[in-house]
């Protein structure tokens, strides 16, 4: 059989490399392509062997790739939102049996007489991050298996990548959002479209692209009646669908670039400054400078942003002044974050109860979402906010706050083995993704204990699993085995659904000990007071000065929960039958 070999570049954000070396290695496997995969700053590297081995290499993404040594073997180059993409095609084209140009390939339908169609879909989780790529990837490999032609667009951290074009969703013949937030669905009037969330794709792609046949519905066109009304009829229908976890969800999406762009300003400042460098003294300095960007810039946005898509969720745009104005107004108040989900929903519900009760002739209907709507909905839930639940929200706050400042000994073991086991639990989904926005939302109100445990759960499951991987390959199988270089990538840079490939596998052995090992570090991190002012990006901003507290006690928080999920692991675990 006839090798190859591919380097995806460091240069890229690690999550997006290491799913795509991943991606690679799945397609190559699939197509019966030998393809050896280095990942650039991990200590796996292609041998002497591989490289004198290999008819052609595969140069991915940016960054130092080494190229020296490959001599004169011939080489083609791809981006790695080409190979999240389309994994498969890039095989083919570096295997020089692409399909003609402009094609589309279309897998020959799984049973004889299935009929194939054309699919066009989004993925979007609220991080943006694994989730997104996994279910885009889940729903690529179920309409292969299904004789489906499919593009996906994928709307993570960075944005949109691989756009839908104009000319896909009119040549479509069923749009799939597969999102755990609210996807803009305007540009699919006219066309069937069928909703779900992220995990279906993930799981069971191919009953989800079933049910989407079967089930999608239409979504209205504009300019088809009375459009303020129609919009107002769907976005209800979804509420009731989804209910309040997404809207919510859609919201926290909104806000993580703010709390995560002022956390790091803010641990800068401190690492140039002291922990002073807010201090009038300091006036002047960059460390100030930078401290007021992030603390009176991001961190004074987060609670409006929070609130305005939340209402954005449910009410659509006219929904997203009410809602912000209500969070400003929340934090005005003092009711921070929990007031900013309180505003959300009320200038969500009623800026769509108002849209729902209040008719119009139709030569006046374009006056409601631009006018009418935003000045009743921002009068209703700023009146609310100020009259009725603004000052319980605050109080409830400040009792949480200082609750939570005050916990010591088993109170606050107690709460990190409950974040812990949250973050653990489903590995990026909704129950994790309560603990994480709680977390994340007590930031504003300067309650950073809770951010420490979340994130030092969330990186344990990979790193455990990787770990056992490497220590008890006998109770994993091949893939499994494949994987851990991934998982522990993944686990460093705090993305806990890299544990899910091993999950999916054996859940009722892997959950509890990855639930068990979380709780413990969890418990250890609120243990020792550790606080944490940055909400994500795992070890790598654990060297800036100040940005966590406490910093060995924390690292070996970290060491016990993988130590602890890998003994699990170890007992709970059967080996596989090789």
């Amino acid at each position: 059989m006839t090798a190859f070999i591919a380097v995806v570049g460091s240069g890229e954000t690690t999550v997006h490399a290491t799913l795509a070396a991943e991606a690679l290695r799945k397609a190559a496997r699939g197509l019966g392509k030998a393809l050896s995969v280095e990942l650039r700053g991990t200590p796996a590297r292609l041998s002497a062997n591989d490289i004198a081995g290999a008819s052609a290499v595969l140069l991915v993404g940016s960054g130092d790739l080494d190229e020296a040594r490959f001599g004169a073997l011939p080489r083609s180059t791809e981006t790695v939102q080409n190979v999240l993409a389309d994994p498969e095609a890039v095989i083919t084209r570096l295997t020089g049996e692409a399909p003609a140009a402009g094609s589309v390939p279309v897998a020959a339908p799984a049973t004889p007489g299935a009929s194939s169609g054309r699919i066009v879909a989004i993925t979007s989780c609220p991080t943006g991050i694994a989730h997104t790529f996994m279910a885009a990837e889940g729903l690529q490999n179920a309409a292969k298996a299904l004789g489906h032609a499919i593009r996906v667009e994928t709307q993570g951290s960075v944005g949109a990548q691989d756009a839908l074009t104009p000319e896909e969703i009119a040549a479509a013949d069923l749009v799939i959002i597969a999102a755990d937030k609210v996807v803009e669905l305007s540009r699919f009037g006219g066309k069937r479209v069928f909703q779900s969330p992220t995990k279906p794709a993930i799981t069971d792609g191919k009953n989800l692209i079933r049910r989407a046949f079967e089930e999608a519905r239409l979504q209205s066109a504009p300019g088809e009646g009375n459009l303020a009304d129609a919009a107002a009829a769907a976005k209800a229908e979804r509420a009731v669908k989804t209910g309040p976890y997404k809207h919510l969800m859609t919201g926290v999406s909104f806000m993580l670039p703010f709390v995560v762009a002022g956390g790091l300003l803010i641990a800068i400042a401190f690492a140039l400054g002291g922990i002073y460098a807010y201090d009038d003294a300091h006036k002047g300095t960059l460390a100030y400078d930078l401290f007021q960007i992030g603390a009176k810039g991001a961190f004074t946005l987060m609670v409006p942003v929070l609130a305005g898509y939340i209402a954005f969720s449910i009410a659509d745009r006219p929904g997203l002044a009410p809602g912000m104005i209500g969070g400003m107004v929340a934090a005005n108040l003092g009711a921070g974050f929990l007031g900013g989900i309180v505003a959300g929903f009320i200038a969500g519900y009623g800026t769509e109860f108002l849209n729902r009760s209040i008719k119009l002739p139709r030569n006046l209907a374009g006056l409601k979402p631009v006018l009418i709507l935003p000045i009743l909905g921002t009068l209703l839930t700023g009146l609310l906010m100020i009259y009725v639940v603004g000052g319980p929200t605050a109080q409830l706050l400040a009792a949480v706050t200082e609750w939570l400042r005050g916990m010591q000994g088993t109170s606050a073991i107690i709460l990190g083995i409950i974040i812990g086991g949250m973050m653990a639990f489903d590995m990026g989904g909704p129950i994790n993704k309560a603990a994480y926005a709680f977390s994340t939302g007590l930031i504003a109100s300067e309650v950073y204990t809770p951010m420490a445990a979340a994130m030092v759960a969330g990186m344990t499951p990979p790193l455990g699993l990787a770990l056992a991987a490497q220590l008890f390959p006998e109770r994993f199988t091949v893939e499994e085995r494949e994987a851990r270089s991934a998982a522990s990538v993944l686990g460093l840079a705090f993305v806990t659904e890299g544990a899910i490939p091993f999950a999916a596998r054996d859940p009722l052995r892997v959950i509890p000990s990855l639930v068990v090992g979380s709780a413990v570090a969890g418990a250890i991190s609120m243990a020792i007071g550790a606080e944490l002012r940055v909400p994500h990006g795992g070890i790598f901003v654990l060297p800036i000065p100040n940005a966590v507290s406490h910093l060995g006690g924390y690292v070996v928080a970290l060491i016990a929960g993988t130590l602890v999920t890998t003994a699990m692991l170890r007992v709970l675990k059967k080996p596989v039958a090789v």
